[in-house]
């Protein structure tokens, strides 16, 4: 944002002693997991901004704060032998979208075995 923007919010608070406004941008906007999770089948390429002892975290849009998903460890695919790093490019499957828990699960493994055209599969 900047000096003289024009935005839309919603109030949370009126602090009269503080005189101060509270606002909150995010509570105007549409949720965007609801469509996050009609994303489930499709495969896509994204790259791998956390590596943890149990799998790896992959973002799967293109934008720094994009929506990012763990690729279990079961779901890796370590019979070629390359060491996923953060950084590296992976290709994945939206298999699950937990709207609750606001979490993405994906494969590496399953997108592998699908159509690299980026339709949901099977």
């Amino acid at each position: 944002m900047s000096v003289g923007q024009e935005v839309t919010a919603e109030v949370l608070d009126v602090d009269m002693v503080r005189e101060r406004v509270p606002l909150s941008l995010r509570a105007v906007q549409e949720d965007p997991w609801p469509q996050m999770a009609q994303l489930i089948g499709q495969v896509v390429t994204g790259p791998v901004t956390k590596v943890v002892p149990f799998g790896v975290f992959v973002r799967i849009e293109d934008r720094k704060d994009g929506f990012e998903g763990l690729v279990h460890a079961d779901e890796l695919d370590e019979s070629s032998g390359d060491v996923v790093e953060v950084g590296n490019a992976l290709t994945v499957k939206i298999i699950d979208v937990d709207l609750e828990r606001r979490r993405v699960v994906l494969s590496h493994v399953q997108a592998l075995a699908s159509p690299a055209d980026g339709r949901p599969g099977d």
